[in-house]
C-alpha cells in the first residue's frame, strides 16, 4: 500500500459519510437502550462507528 493508495482511500472516505451516518445512529441508540450509556459516550460511539463504516466502504470501493 503506497502513500497514493492511502490518500485516495482517505479522500473517498468523506463522501462515504453520507451513507454511514445512519448505521452510526442506529448502533449508538441500540447501545443506549441496551446498556444505558451516557450521552457523551453515545456521541463518541456514533462518531467512531460512522468513521469506521465510511473507511470500510471506501476501502471496499477502492480495492474490490
Amino acid at each position: 500500500m503506497t502513500a497514493h493508495d492511502i490518500m485516495m482511500v482517505l479522500v473517498m472516505t468523506f463522501p462515504m459519510f453520507l451513507f454511514s451516518i445512519y448505521p452510526g445512529i442506529v448502533v449508538s441508540n441500540f447501545l443506549e437502550k441496551k446498556y444505558g450509556i451516557e450521552e457523551s459516550k453515545k456521541r463518541a460511539v456514533m462518531i467512531g462507528v460512522t468513521f469506521l463504516f465510511a473507511l470500510t466502504l471506501s476501502l471496499l470501493l477502492y480495492y474490490v
